[in-house]
């Protein structure tokens, strides 16, 4: 764990260094969490094309690791070396001494740490009967990302293809397991760096979307209490929770130590706490979240900065840290930006679609920075073009499936919508409309920390604080609203539930109106904070009992048990790399672990993704039975080998006597593997 912290830290801190080149004024650990997103990007997308062409291994790994480091070479310049001893003293002076706000500061990242440790501890861990995971969402999810990790550091998959759909690209955005594989070859233990990841990018996104929302606002308290809520967030399922603790005859100690079900998602509420249906199970989106977020930051920047002449902004010495905003009229800084962007079509596609919403309505909003928005846009076609024409080209994925109208996205058709959206978000919409009245009638309070000393309030005066602009932050809004209304509207996934992916940033750029409004409820008077107080509860309490129900080890799902573990060994020792499997349509094969191909998978996530699995399944289900066609289809579809365990007798009823015919190449408990080719 010590190794992959440390590899972990020389990408946050190539990343770290390249922040200084378009982010102004900012605190040390901004720049870090920041780095550590920015510069896994970097990483990953290097990595990939030096592997697809050479192949991964160690030394593929370090020279992209060396290359990701090359930005510190940026610090030998006297104005960002001044920039980063400043930040680093300020990070250590506020480390040093005590004091009440001190305190408080550190208490509210020691409890999102301890929160994300013990919660991302349970993503995947083992037990002497087998490979467990702690989230109840993350049963089916959990050996896609095994298998996506596994095929590229056993199966040497380079070329990218599917490894749940032979003989198709793997258009699925798989960059954080790649990142994750890149660290395996280097000897890291797969548990070790998935919990590692998942931690520093948890982190990396609360500092960055504290700070996203205090830029907003420019308030420090919304900022802190907007990570809460999106941790935490819940609907009204507290409601059933409490209830059903009555019913139970049990104290509520006792009760909360052993919660019988989840109270964000089931058949009764959709709209599951981030953590527990997103952030644990799609480990893209928690890559790509902070990235997107960390982009949304500079957009807005450049929306609310006052429309000037930036280069003779730039002449005049305005901000040393937006030297590199124009260069020769060209806006360069924004190119940087969108260069960073393109990354998404590998990483998170979702986030790269609802950044093009939020930049078509900016570019909409004030055409008069067109320079900035074009050359944004140039930025990300630059990067992101050439990745979506690989994905596409050799896809099995039917995008026609993608896209459908369907009002009221994942509510049952006798639900009423309003209530739908009540039961699962709570007061999250009331809290939004009476955020955007506030700020539309008292604007947003300036409360940021007054300087201390000479020299802060030197640096203070060169750059004023500016209050933020009512109007411009509504505006800002806008398409925010819009994917709500969209996500409501129009299937984007063949599965309505996954337009979640995007719902997502309603939510995300939802956060600073409903922050701010319990930010002000707080100051006013004792009676409006106890208001405050009561509308954070109601707010998070349903999302806190189940991120407290996995962390606390209340969730135990096995997904591979030790014979199938050890198959894999087996295969991965007996197989050729680029061996075909037959296995049952499940979502646990043994093969998985092995990082060898499938000629399918589980079809659920392969129905997901727009392929249309149906004719495959029927063929599969043939084999097992040993039909008259079986010999003809493992032809056709030039299988090497067959798994038969327990999924394969029971759900496709296996017929065992015609497999006998084959070798058994590897065998342990009720798994056995058949070699069908010689």
């Amino acid at each position: 764990m010590v190794f992959s912290f440390v590899l972990l830290a020389i990408i946050a801190f190539g990343g770290m260094a390249l922040t200084y080149l378009v982010f102004e004024e900012e605190s040390f650990m901004w720049r870090l969490s920041a780095g550590s997103i920015a510069g896994s990007a970097i990483f990953g997308l290097l990595a990939f094309v030096a592997a697809s062409f050479v192949g991964l291994s160690a030394g593929t790994v370090i020279v992209a690791l060396l290359v990701t480091m090359l930005p510190l070479l940026l610090l030998r310049r006297p104005d960002i070396k001044r920039r980063f001893d400043h930040d680093w003293a300020r990070a250590k002076g506020k480390l040093e001494g005590g004091s009440t706000k001190k305190a408080l500061r550190f208490a509210y990242y020691a409890f999102f740490f301890l929160v994300f440790w013990y919660f991302f501890g349970k993503a995947v861990y083992q037990m002497p009967d087998g490979l467990y995971t702690g989230g109840s969402q993350n049963l089916g999810d959990l050996p896609f990302h095994l298998g996506a990790i596994f095929s590229f550091t056993e199966g040497n998959n380079f070329p990218a293809q599917n490894p749940s759909w032979a003989g198709a690209k793997f258009s699925y955005p798989f960059i954080a397991d790649f990142l994750a594989a890149c660290f395996v070859k280097l000897g890291i233990d797969f548990k070790s760096i998935i919990f590692m990841q998942n931690l520093t990018w948890a982190f990396a996104l609360l500092v960055i979307l504290e700070r996203f929302t205090t830029r907003l606002t420019n308030n420090r308290l919304a900022g802190r209490i907007a990570p809460a809520l999106l941790f935490l967030s819940g609907g009204l399922g507290f409601i059933w929770f409490f209830k059903e603790m009555g019913e139970s005859g049990k104290g509520i100690a006792e009760f909360i130590m052993n919660i019988p079900r989840d109270y964000t998602i089931g058949d009764q509420f959709r709209w599951g706490n981030p953590m527990l249906v997103l952030f644990i199970t799609q480990r893209g989106l928690l890559f790509g979240m902070p990235l997107a977020i960390l982009v949304l930051n500079f957009l807005w920047k450049v929306f609310s900065r006052e429309d000037v002449d930036a280069a003779a902004e730039t002449e005049k010495g305005v901000g040393k840290a937006w030297s590199m905003w124009v260069y020769k009229g060209v806006p360069v800084a924004p190119f940087l930006i969108g260069l960073l962007a393109g990354t998404f079509p590998l990483i998170h596609l979702h986030s790269l679609a609802m950044l093009f919403i939020v930049t078509a309505f900016l570019f909409a909003l004030q055409p008069s920075k067109w320079k900035e928005w074009v050359a944004f846009g140039v930025g990300v076609s630059l990067v992101a073009v050439p990745q979506l024409l690989w994905s596409i080209s050799g896809s099995a994925t039917e995008t026609s499936k993608f896209f459908g109208w369907h009002f009221g996205w994942d509510k049952k058709p006798d639900d009423n919508v309003i209530w739908f959206w009540i039961k699962n978000t709570g007061i999250v919409i009331p809290a939004i409309i009476a955020g955007a009245y506030l700020v539309w009638t008292k604007g947003t309070e300036e409360d940021i920390e007054k300087p201390q000393g000479k020299q802060a309030k030197k640096e203070a005066k060169a750059h004023p604080v500016r209050m933020v602009n009512p109007k411009l932050l509504l505006l800002f809004y806008l398409p925010f609203a819009f994917i709500f209304l969209l996500g409501n509207t129009v299937k984007l996934a063949p599965w309505q539930w996954d337009n979640i992916k995007v719902l997502i940033y309603w939510f995300v750029g939802s956060l600073p109106l409903i922050a701010v409004l319990l930010a002000f409820l707080w100051r006013r008077n004792t009676v409006l904070r106890g208001v405050a107080i009561l509308c954070l509860v109601v707010l998070v309490l349903s999302g806190t009992l189940d991120v407290w129900r996995a962390a606390s080890n209340q969730v135990k799902i096995r997904v591979f048990d030790t014979d199938a573990m050890r198959v894999a060994e087996q295969l991965k020792q007996k197989t050729p790399q680029n061996a075909l499997f037959l296995n049952a349509p499940t979502y646990n094969p043994a093969v998985v672990l092995a990082g060898r191909q499938s000629l399918m998978r589980f079809n659920g996530h392969l129905g997901s993704y727009g392929i249309d699995y149906g004719p495959r399944e029927a063929d599969v289900r043939r084999i097992y039975e040993g039909s008259g066609m079986a010999d003809s289809l493992l032809e056709k579809y030039n299988i090497d080998y067959v798994l038969i365990s327990p999924e394969e007798k029971t759900k496709l009823k296996a017929n065992e006597e015609f497999f006998k015919k084959f070798p058994v190449i590897a065998e342990s408990g009720q798994y056995r593997v058949h070699q069908i080719k010689k």
